[in-house]
């Protein structure tokens, strides 16, 4: 597409920003979803107490202002040569701020925050929530509604913002008397930008990043009375949802499933960041779940809702972090070669769960671990059962989407930081018992919020011009060795599952009362 001005052709770009939780970037897109220019910058992340986490909403919004100024910078264009800017963030990340003066109440609470823990548990063990379940059971028997039964099973988590937020309403006088005087606004982070862009003139979020929230009602398309009502959530401070592309926001799972062109049923794919997220293309109905899926808008663009199916585990780029920083490796790219030095762990199993497990075990009290440890124990069994770990939970991910959407897998493809592992990717191939693909740009997120806000305008006419853009690095094909009938595994980690599998149930309710 280009812009003309003064009787000139000027070539034009899409700008596009993703903010993770541990970077903010932005990237440049010519018509051929080539990177022109990039700018990153750091996520400071605060941790006021043990199981606290929090991001500085002004130094964010900084940060944002100096990625878009860097990647034109670093790109050799110009501002006005940008068509329009897409934006991509990660969900469930909140704050609240004064409507009159824009000021925030508080830092942005992190996905990854844990100070709800306690009322999580203590909703899920109530009688209020036992009522509901009863309920539930009683009209799925007489219904057979799928929803009616995934209702009588559900479980509140500490990812969604619901409890977060009654969290911080119970404990922050501020807050509860703005909302009292009807001064106070609630956003996640794609609010926030929105709001500060507009100069406070916009409280908006998209379709994706609301039914992320927990608070939303992906069957009916708004913010859910009921269950605002149930935990004492104010609908007045809630923002105004909008299509996705028309605030140029969208959630980044979502955003990354839209840059890895899954737009039929039954395509799926995995992003191995700070958390790993699969999601699985479901049509224009959400999946019910019974085992820990959730049901999320994919995308709502004019009349089409996309919906997806969900699993996460939270830890994945957090473990590997981790480890770098116990010095167990100094580079990521030494962990495939030390990871395929040893023939295997060495008996050695580790949990990822610094934050809990998700789905389909759904253990917010879970602890992470090391187990079987041996003096003969090496730096390079350390790390292969690290590796190892995210393709055990992918795999359990995988497995639990198969048993509970009953669709035909069309196809996998993988993202993220981690998906540069090859290690990794080759072992879930092998799990899986399918190939997985692996694109030649590992950020989708940001791709895909380029995309959207690309066809908003019409720089990209449409889906299928999108699909001719993909680009494939590598696939991997799954290795006999392993391969038993669709996703099953035999050989050699037939007992190394199983062992893991015992060191999970060990991990489990670890902090817990005694």
């Amino acid at each position: 597409m280009e812009i003309q001005r003064n009787g000139f052709k000027r070539e034009s770009y899409i700008l596009s920003v993703d903010v993770g939780t541990t970077s903010i970037r932005c990237h440049i897109f010519d018509k051929e979803a080539q990177i022109r220019g990039s700018c990153t910058t750091k996520v400071n992340l605060l941790y006021p107490e043990p199981g606290l986490v929090e991001l500085d909403p002004e130094e964010l919004w900084r940060g944002f202002v100096k990625v878009v100024n860097g990647a034109v910078q670093d790109s050799g264009l110009q501002m006005r040569q940008m068509e329009t800017l897409g934006i991509s963030t990660q969900r469930g990340t909140f704050t609240t701020w004064d409507r009159k003066t824009g000021v925030p109440f508080h830092n942005f609470i992190s996905w990854q925050d844990l100070r709800a823990v306690e009322l999580v548990r203590s909703w899920n063990n109530s009688c209020t929530m036992k009522a509901i379940h009863g309920v539930m059971m009683a009209l799925h028997f007489l219904s057979k509604n799928k929803r009616f039964q995934a209702a009588s099973l559900i479980v509140f988590s500490t990812q969604h913002v619901t409890f977060r937020l009654a969290w911080a309403l119970r404990h922050w006088k501020q807050l509860s008397e703005a909302v009292a005087e009807g001064t106070c606004c609630f956003g996640t982070i794609d609010t926030w930008l929105l709001y500060k862009l507009t100069k406070g003139l916009v409280h908006a979020t998209d379709y994706s990043n609301a039914s992320a929230t927990g608070m939303f009602d992906s069957y009916q398309l708004c913010w859910s009375e009921f269950l605002c009502c149930l935990v004492s959530l104010p609908l007045s401070i809630l923002p105004k949802v909008l299509n996705t592309g028309l605030g140029f926001g969208m959630a980044d799972q979502q955003a990354a499933m839209f840059g890895e062109c899954c737009f039929d049923i039954g395509d799926v794919k995995i992003t191995m960041g700070t958390g790993t997220f699969m999601n699985i293309n479901t049509g224009s109905k959400p999946h019910t779940s019974v085992a820990g899926l959730y049901p999320v808008v994919g995308w709502k663009i004019g009349p089409e809702v996309v919906y997806l199916a969900e699993g996460n585990a939270a830890d994945t780029g957090t473990a590997i972090k981790w480890a770098q920083e116990l010095e167990l490796f100094s580079d990521v790219r030494e962990t495939d070669a030390m990871a395929n030095s040893v023939a295997n762990s060495d008996g050695v199993c580790f949990v990822p769960s610094f934050s809990g497990l998700q789905a389909p075990l759904n253990d917010p009290k879970a602890c992470a671990s090391f187990m079987g440890l041996k003096p003969s124990t090496t730096k390079s069994h350390l790390v292969r059962a690290i590796l190892e770990s995210v393709a055990f939970r992918n795999k359990q991910l995988y497995e639990t989407m198969l048993r509970e959407t009953h669709i035909p897998i069309r196809k996998i493809r993988a993202d993220g930081g981690i998906c540069t592992n090859d290690f990794v990717m080759q072992l879930t191939a092998d799990l899986f018992g399918r190939k997985v693909a692996r694109p030649t740009q590992h950020e989708m997120s940001c791709l895909g919020a380029a995309f959207v806000a690309g066809l908003e305008v019409g720089f990209w006419k449409s889906q299928e011009e999108l699909k001719k853009l993909q680009r494939t690095d590598r696939v991997f094909l799954p290795r006999n060795l392993y391969r038993m009938g669709d996703g099953g595994t035999e050989g050699e980690y037939t007992p190394i599952l199983q062992r893991w599998e015992q060191a999970l149930k060990r991990s489990m309710n670890w902090y817990g009362n005694p």
